[in-house]
């Protein structure tokens, strides 16, 4: 039960058609975008992926796109629900359809207590034995933090390999590293902390921005990851911008918009979701220039 984690993993985005269908044409070019560009680990239908309105019908499509554009480069699919019987039947999918990996979010909605998030993840590992897991903490999508004492109860299950760790909460980060059992590795999930939880001791990040500058992610990453703090700091003023820009609305609203600006795909979202604003395609323009250090049209 291993999976290499480590460096940078893309949250890919799933485009869609203008009659609102998912786009595979299109997904296969940004799969293909992001690994040429340099990612180590593809994720697909994440937050970023707008999983939660992927119906069931779609996610073989998209799983199955993903592996055959990967490279060899290992996918990881987001498998999480807040029924836990329907996350275990979508972890087992996705191992039958060959995922290296399953990104497993915290249940939401039900709120439930330590001894139901140990009982959720362990239900999902026996759906797919020997399939390494990721716990995913969002909290501000999910409404529970997945706090480090409850991760130490999920890290005796042996399938429970890495943290996706998108608290914004760069203490509990800290604290995550410090008590970091050997052989479990901890992920930054917000761009903008790459720099401060890769010094703390994650290994790696889950990347936003890395659907749009994924060379440019991936350089940004290995610095500090060797250390180079002087340049990983350039390259944070650099990104910082484009960063900003990707989360004035809703992930991955702004994305879409870069994704229009790049010709990766249309700038459109499924209901709750709405197309960005004026001023966000703006923002997102701007920061895409600085980031390539090129004209970018909005």
């Amino acid at each position: 039960m291993t999976l290499a984690c480590e460096g940078l993993s893309v949250a890919l985005a799933t485009p869609f058609t203008p009659s609102g269908e998912v786009d595979l044409p299109a997904f296969r070019r940004l799969v293909r975008f992001v690994g040429q560009g340099g990612a180590d680990v593809l994720v697909v239908l994440g937050s970023t992926g707008e999983a939660a309105t992927i119906l069931d019908e779609e996610r073989d499509a998209l799983i199955s796109a993903c592996l055959e554009e990967a490279g060899g480069r290992p996918v990881v699919v987001g498998t999480g629900h807040n029924a836990t019987r329907q996350a275990a039947a979508l972890t087992r999918r996705a191992q039958q359809l060959g995922a290296q990996g399953a990104l497993v979010v915290t249940p939401y909605y039900n709120k439930p207590t330590p001894d139901g998030l140990v009982a959720h993840f362990a239900a999902v590992a026996e759906a797919a034995p020997g399939l390494p897991l990721v716990a995913y903490n969002v909290p501000g999508r999910t409404g529970l933090n997945l706090t480090p004492t409850a991760l130490g109860r999920l890290w005796e299950n042996p399938q429970v390999v890495a943290v996706k760790e998108s608290s914004g909460n760069l203490r509990q980060m800290e604290e995550i590293a410090r008590t970091l059992p050997e052989g479990k590795v901890l992920l930054c999930g917000d761009d903008d902390l790459t720099l401060p939880a890769i010094a703390a001791g994650a290994s790696g990040l889950v990347s936003v921005m890395g659907n749009l500058i994924p060379g440019e992610t991936k350089a940004f990453v290995e610095a500090a990851r060797r250390g180079d703090y002087g340049e990983a700091r350039q390259w944070q003023a650099r990104l910082l911008p484009l960063i900003e820009a990707l989360f004035v609305e809703s992930n991955p609203i702004p994305l879409k918009a870069g994704l229009v600006l790049l010709d990766l795909g249309h700038d459109l979202l499924r209901l709750p979701l709405t197309s960005p604003q004026a001023s966000t395609r703006a923002k997102v323009a701007a920061g895409l220039a600085l980031a390539l250090q090129r004209e970018v049209c909005a």
